[in-house]
């Protein structure tokens, strides 16, 4: 089949380039994502994560934040024939473009902003389209996934902080968020909101991972689940595999809807990869798989890639 255009909702190759490990322009660098590969698979837009690591919180975690920020210019400055910046609504109609994978640059941790809702502006105007409100730990905004025992809901300034998102047109996302967050996000905002690299919880009983009430609900206000490559997501034993990221979008688009599903690889990020899908030159595998287990060629154009399109066009200014 004529393979659609992908766009994956995930990946942390930006922490290599920053700290000069690869360049993301030659795979024998290693690692799961670089330009080449992502141009050979489809890759049309590449959600790039600035991921704040724990050893930076709280006192460097916005230092950290915008040091990531800066690397991603740097790299799209330097490769203006391969990649470009996503901002507006407007940027998104050169996607598919058959030159330059579209880069959308987010925030993996709400530290990023420490206690001011200023410093949302801020990455907002140095390009950041996304911002995930926690990583696992609790922040100023909110829990979470790792505080199992407090079932608490957004923090006043989280409050302010998705209000603000909604006025801004940035993407919510509530991948590392604990439940009640979850739900107090879906209360509050007005535009659809994403888990951009999540599995199915039904299927991997894993914090990490959404309950079917939660897909229910994220499909209903028309957001996007990007399906995470992470073994530990996919299942609780025994070898990972391409098969169980199909599944999991089997189930997502089972229970919410083949236009809740999306691609969240979670690629550089994750210590260990699903065998058949050990690095982004491998898509082209998936969705072969995806017909095979009877989605049509629409529907897999819907997940590989004009899901997420939808959303960001609701979305964005």
């Amino acid at each position: 089949m004529k393979y659609p255009y992908i766009i994956d909702g995930h990946c942390d190759s930006l922490i290599h380039f920053v700290d000069g490990a690869r360049t993301l322009q030659d795979p024998s660098e290693g690692g799961h994502w670089d330009t080449p590969r992502a141009k050979m698979a489809g890759v049309s837009l590449q959600f790039l994560a600035a991921y704040i690591e724990t050893r930076y919180k709280p006192s460097m975690a916005t230092c950290r934040g915008l040091q990531l920020i800066e690397g991603a210019h740097r790299f799209i400055v330097d490769h203006p024939d391969q990649v470009f910046l996503v901002r507006t609504k407007k940027d998104l109609t050169r996607i598919p473009d058959p030159a330059c994978i579209g880069i959308l640059l987010s925030v993996e941790g709400g530290e990023i902003i420490g206690q001011n809702l200023f410093m949302l502006d801020i990455i907002y105007h140095l390009g950041v389209r996304a911002l995930g409100l926690t990583w696992n730990q609790r922040n100023a905004l909110a829990d979470g996934v790792d505080e199992v025992d407090t079932q608490s809901k957004l923090t006043k300034l989280g409050q302010k902080v998705v209000l603000r998102m909604n006025e801004l047109g940035m993407l919510i996302d509530v991948s590392h968020l604990n439940e009640a967050g979850f739900w107090h996000v879906l209360e509050l905002s007005r535009d659809p909101i994403v888990a951009t690299h999540s599995c199915a919880k039904a299927l991997c009983n894993h914090p990490r991972n959404l309950t079917d009430q939660q897909l229910r609900a994220l499909g209903k206000q028309k957001g996007v689940v990007g399906v995470n490559f992470y073994p530990s997501f996919l299942r609780e034993t025994g070898l990972a595999t391409r098969e169980d990221v199909v599944r999991h979008i089997c189930h997502i688009a089972e229970v919410a809807g083949v236009e809740t599903v999306g691609l969240g690889s979670d690629f550089d990020g994750i210590s260990e990869v699903p065998k058949g899908l050990e690095h982004v030159g491998d898509y082209s595998y998936l969705m072969d798989d995806l017909i095979k287990v009877g989605f049509t060629s629409q529907e897999v154009e819907q997940i590989a890639g004009r899901n997420f399109m939808s959303l960001l066009s609701n979305v964005l200014k």
